[in-house]
């Protein structure tokens, strides 16, 4: 397993963002696996309190069989603020499935990190060449997915849009299912020895 291969765990083929020490290797769907809010309501929440991080951590953890699930490391996850708006990314979380952030959405598809750091002339989102890396697709249509880490404020979730673009801005943490709702689940797998 090298990164950017693709590989079958579970219910869906997975593509490989880093492997550490040769001992696990961070992983995220291909494709966009649904459509789902960030939460419940459309209030201030962070990935720490949100029903998505709820859900993938308990129903969506249990679609894979035990055996699947052993394999799964569970991983304490830095929730930083949004670095161009200030907004409170909340506490560390332990998670088996989570979401990218936006700093690690810069550094696995492309190096987009100096433009998240200085945020300069861009308003809303980072346009860079790597968009066409980070494009996923819902079925047959390229659709945007979310991030963990918050917008502009605390009703907004950072996301990536349909374009491939870095939407720092984000987008409600509840609304219209496509309305940047599309999920791709990430996790650490524990590499056979």
């Amino acid at each position: 397993m090298i990164k950017h291969d693709l590989v079958s765990f579970g219910l869906f083929t997975w593509r490989v963002l880093a492997i550490e020490e040769g001992q696990r290797a961070l992983i995220i769907t291909q494709d966009i696996v649904e459509l789902r809010w960030y939460h419940q309501q459309f209030v201030n929440i962070t990935w720490a309190d949100c029903a998505l991080r709820q859900y993938l951590n308990q129903e969506f953890f249990r679609s894979f069989s035990p055996q699947e699930q052993a394999k799964i490391i569970q991983v304490t996850n830095k929730n930083i603020d949004n670095p161009w708006f200030n907004t409170a990314g909340g506490p560390d979380t332990t998670d088996h499935l989570f979401l990218l952030s936006l700093q690690e959405a810069c550094r696995y598809f492309g190096d987009s990190q100096a433009k998240l750091n200085h945020k300069g002339g861009q308003t809303w989102l980072i346009d860079d060449p790597n968009n066409i890396n980070r494009q996923a697709r819902y079925g047959t249509d390229l659709l945007g997915w979310r991030l963990r880490s918050p917008g502009y404020y605390g009703r907004t979730g950072a996301s990536i849009t349909k374009h491939g673009h870095i939407y720092v801005r984000g987008n409600g943490v509840f609304g219209r299912p496509r309305d940047g709702g599309g999920i791709r689940p990430a996790l650490w797998l524990r590499l056979e020895d």
